[in-house]
């Protein structure tokens, strides 16, 4: 209960004084991106359902894209040919459930490129999904 002479709010809870509304908050410590490689599964399935047959190759391709920009945090997002034959080996409607991918964040080469870092998406073969988490691979 509420001690004599308190605010209270709408529901007899002492009101709070420490609020930062009206404050603008920022964070100084921005990551710094650095080169890095990951073996990530992406789970196709759940981004396909009530997409229309002719669209669900080039979807999944889409995903495969948004999913690398998020985790990598990179806008220029390139995916490997073998990938891409992998996403359209059933044809155009049947997109594979899951897939495995190295998501690896490099330099880009060009001087007059926008971004200084572009993430390549490369397939990785595995027998089954079951288990596997996102893993770092260490560069050779």
């Amino acid at each position: 209960l509420a001690q004599a002479g308190e605010n209270l709010g709408c529901c007899g809870e002492p009101l709070r004084r420490e609020s930062n509304m009206g404050k603008s908050v920022k964070k100084t410590d921005k990551k710094t991106k650095e080169p890095t490689t990951r073996d990530c599964t992406i789970h196709l399935h759940k981004h396909m359902q009530k997409i229309s047959f002719k669209k669900r190759a080039p979807r999944a391709v889409r995903v495969v894209r948004q999913f690398a920009s998020k985790v990598m945090l990179t806008q220029d997002v390139r995916i490997d040919t073998k990938l891409n034959k992998f996403l359209w080996s059933n044809g155009v409607r049947n997109v594979p459930r899951r897939v495995r991918v190295r998501l690896s964040r490099k330099r880009n080469e060009d001087e007059d490129a926008k971004e200084k870092l572009f993430t390549l998406v490369q397939h990785v073969p595995v027998e089954s999904f079951k288990g596997l988490q996102t893993e770092t691979v260490k560069d050779e």
